[in-house]
């Protein structure tokens, strides 16, 4: 009778140890991650980029905010951040206190589900089976304030890529970058942006077919040092109302795609466009992970194996080199994290050889 109740025993106290660890420990493990990107032209200096995303951010959560702040001290030539900074609608003066010291440095952003959206409970095993596919809102959700978060990154400074093209001078570092960004796909608020046409007005463009011929490819073009600190399928819409238009590519150094969700839609878009550095979050890198397999969902339509960090997207004969933060929080309601720390990345774009 007692060797048939030390294995079920077993098993709960290892299951009840994991889960400790996972809402005690390893959800405030922050870290920073490196990586290198030989994007620029010969000659030209390094340039630095923080990534911040999915912070989630609740009232009270001093750890994290004391991390996200001291990320200035990087002093990065450029800070994006990728959406979902809330976790709840009172967050949001916290979240505009924390990221000061970011926002005084040059940025770029969009929003994500959960700044439009209150958060809300989900089936766990429901979402472990299938994620939480994209849609619209099926009902009326209760909102946060998300005007005021991006009204006080706009007045900071950071250029708004919901639906966008942008253009940020760099006047310390004599380079020009081009970005185009699209709203939340999760939440079908995703309407790529028109391109500008050489007499500088803006063209609408047809939906990206979805290549048959669309390849991923893992870490190979870029150097992927990874280092820690601290631990169906429809055509994208196209939109030329929201859109801010520069005058195209000509004469800029480089244009980067930036999109909270990573659903192969937007990616095909921006890389058939050519665009060659897309940064992306929401996956939270799966958020509960199984050691040496890695994300068991990535909540929407990218594979397992890119669910976080830096891989490469392929569609025809162009490919964009591809970085996703697993971000640095969760939801309120899943305040855990096992095999997957929350994370910001430094991605350092380096002249390419020549």
């Amino acid at each position: 009778m007692r060797r048939s109740f030390s294995i079920p025993l077993g098993i709960m106290a290892a299951g009840t140890a994991a889960v400790a660890y996972a809402a005690g420990v390893e959800v405030n493990l922050y870290r920073l991650r490196r990586f290198s990107i030989p994007l620029l032209d010969p000659g030209e200096q390094p340039l630095r980029i923080l990534q911040v995303s999915d912070i989630h951010m609740v009232p009270g959560q001093r750890r994290k905010q004391a991390w996200l702040r001291s990320l200035a001290e990087l002093q990065p030539d450029l800070v994006v951040n990728t959406g979902d900074n809330l976790s709840h609608p009172d967050a949001v003066p916290e979240v505009i206190d924390t990221l000061e010291p970011l926002t005084a440095l040059p940025g770029v952003f969009v929003l994500g589900s959960n700044d439009y959206y209150q958060a809300s409970r989900l089936n766990p095993a429901k979402y472990l089976r299938h994620g939480d596919r994209s849609h619209a809102p099926r009902r009326k959700r209760a909102e946060n304030d998300w005007p005021a978060l991006q009204a006080a990154f706009t007045k900071a400074g950071w250029l708004d890529l919901t639906n966008a093209r942008s253009t940020l001078d760099l006047p310390g570092r004599g380079l020009s970058l081009d970005f185009v960004g699209v709203d939340d796909p999760h939440v079908r608020r995703d309407r790529y942006p028109a391109k500008a046409g050489p007499d500088g007005d803006a063209h609408e463009e047809q939906p990206v077919p979805h290549s048959g011929d669309r390849r991923s490819v893992g870490q190979d073009s870029a150097t992927h040092e990874g280092q820690d600190e601290g631990a169906g399928r429809q055509g994208i819409g196209h939109s030329a109302g929201r859109t801010r238009t520069t005058s195209g590519g000509a004469g800029r150094d480089l244009t980067i795609g930036v999109t909270h969700a990573p659903y192969l839609r937007v990616l095909d878009a921006m890389t058939t466009e050519g665009v060659p550095l897309i940064l992306a979050g929401h996956t939270h890198g799966g958020q509960l992970c199984v050691p040496f397999y890695g994300a068991l969902v990535t909540n929407c339509d990218l594979d397992r194996a890119r669910a976080k960090g830096l891989h490469t997207h392929a569609v025809g004969g162009n490919t964009a080199h591809l970085h996703v933060s697993a971000g640095c929080g969760a939801s309120r309601y899943a305040p855990v994290r096992f095999a997957c720390p929350p994370e910001a990345s430094l991605i350092t774009l380096l002249p390419r050889a020549g």
